[in-house]
């Protein structure tokens, strides 16, 4: 994939036994460049032949992985991360020609990701279990965590590139091995290039399995996934609707699944915040990669005495920002990921003006690319009010007393980041406990994030959290005991 060009249409394969390989019957589907529905790649439309070839080489993997030693695993990662950073001028013009990514972003996601394959090469050090004091007079008992065996990846597109490795890390770092079905939206940068790095770093073959489909195309896929027996775990980043139903599937099959979803994230702006300060930061919040974080902030809301204010300067930075050709970096903001998320956000739009919103900045597109947007005076009744739309468009409106922030930012069924912005940083803290939401960020934004902390959310944002604590939900904690002495037992 070196020297990537505009004009150049790279044919992929799907690495599968640590191979690179067509789809079974040889189909393909044309991957779309979002800025001007060009095509940028033809990638592998697979079936449920390759997803079972992915899954039987992901078993066979297994046990030879899971017994590594600790050493040599951790030089993998650190490989890999390496390899990464080295080659992440290509990476970021991958990113803008398939999801439309800005320079800022890619750059962001590159950093992180390195971050967290050198973070994950420390988990085959952490505590492996512990001792449990046992009550049986010469009996020693060892709570011991083992790998869980083949885990099922679900990566998205819009996070493309930090979010594919985060699917596939923290699984790889407990010793288990992976199939990884990344989005039909972005399956280089969400998948096939997590297989490429890992395999120059060295990974054994089968560890890895990567394997793409067409759009509309995934039933039959995920169907061998869910129903395998070796795929004893699943780790699925996307939308709350899409993850309820996989929760459903993977609990008829008493099956484990980390779930990232969505989030309608607020934030609060207390009239003794620093006003220049809180419009940087809700500009970026509200705008960054065009809306298609999950942790952009949804709705703003400003204490009464600062909302004039805050609102005039926001307005203005708001339609200062240049949207456009995501290769080029002049541009702040690029495209929507495909016509759905265009439509979506006009809708989300439409239907609260027509239920009496009044649009103050940005409402309109070019293309695919969408204008910064600002609205006001949003009844609580329309969808958009409490509901996500993935896209550039966030509320702002005035609040009278704590309480009211409260109530008003608590008052959706997502509950992934919040941020609280004031001069009182214990303030902050206090109302950030009453918030419903997995992360709080006082005096800084709804969006970010590091490798190691404990990220997810609460409510329908989804369960399980990353960075360490996706050991517990990636191995199996077993009871082994050893008994000193001769046992005496009444039968």
């Amino acid at each position: 994939m070196e020297n990537v060009s505009t004009t150049q249409i790279k044919k992929y394969r799907q690495l599968i036994a640590g191979e690179w390989v067509e789809a079974a019957a040889e189909a393909t589907f044309d991957d779309m460049n979002p800025y001007d529905n060009t095509v940028f790649a033809h990638v592998p439309a697979s079936s449920d032949v390759d997803a079972q070839r992915a899954i039987d080489a992901a078993a066979k993997a297994f046990p030879a992985w899971a017994a590594m030693g600790a050493r040599d695993r951790q030089g993998l990662f650190l490989k890999a991360a390496d390899i990464l950073v080295r080659r992440a001028d290509e990476v970021v013009l991958l990113m803008a020609l398939e999801t439309g990514c800005s320079n800022a972003f890619a750059r962001f996601q590159i950093q992180w990701a390195a971050g967290l394959l050198r973070q994950a090469a420390g988990y085959p050090y952490l505590s492996g279990g512990e001792i449990v004091p046992s009550d049986t007079p010469g009996v020693f008992a060892m709570a011991i965590r083992k790998p869980l065996g083949v885990v099922g990846g679900i990566s998205p597109w819009n996070g493309s590139l930090a979010l594919g490795f985060r699917t596939v890390v923290a699984p790889l770092a407990c010793g288990n091995t992976v199939v990884l079905k990344p989005s039909e939206d972005a399956p280089v940068c969400a998948g096939l290039l997590m297989g490429e790095i890992l395999t120059e770093a060295g990974f054994p073959a089968g560890v890895l399995n990567v394997i793409t489909h067409a759009p509309g195309q995934v039933g039959p896929i995920a169907d061998k996934l869910f129903e395998s027996r070796h795929v004893r775990a699943y780790n699925f980043t996307g939308s709350s609707a899409t993850g309820s139903m996989l929760a459903a599937r993977a609990g008829k099959h008493l099956k484990r699944i980390s779930l990232e979803l969505g989030g309608y994230n607020p934030m609060i702006v207390l009239k003794d915040a620093d006003l220049d300060y809180s419009v940087d930061t809700a500009i970026f919040a509200a705008f960054f990669h065009q809306g298609q974080i999950c942790m952009n902030t949804r709705k703003i809301l400003v204490e009464r005495p600062l909302f004039n204010d805050f609102l005039e300067r926001f307005i203005l930075r708001a339609k200062a920002i240049t949207v456009g050709d995501p290769a080029d970096p002049k541009n702040k903001l690029g495209p929507l990921i495909n016509n759905q998320a265009v439509s979506n956000v006009m809708k989300g739009i439409n239907q609260a003006v027509e239920m009496g919103a009044r649009v103050v900045a940005g409402g309109n597109c070019n293309g695919r690319c969408f204008e910064p947007t600002v609205l006001v005076d949003v009844p609580p009744d329309a969808p958009i009010y409490c509901e996500e739309v993935f896209g550039p468009v966030v509320l702002v409106e005035p609040f009278d007393s704590e309480a009211e922030a409260l109530e008003k930012a608590n008052g959706t069924q997502f509950g992934l980041s919040a941020s609280i912005m004031t001069a009182d940083v214990w303030k902050g803290v206090t109302l950030g406990g009453e918030l419903q939401a997995g992360m709080v960020n006082v005096n800084g934004p709804t969006m970010g994030g590091e490798p190691q902390i404990p990220f997810g959310g609460v409510k329908d944002s989804g369960w399980a959290r990353f960075g360490r604590w996706a050991i517990e939900m990636f191995t199996d904690l077993n009871l082994v005991t050893v008994s000193r002495d001769k046992r005496k037992y009444p039968l």
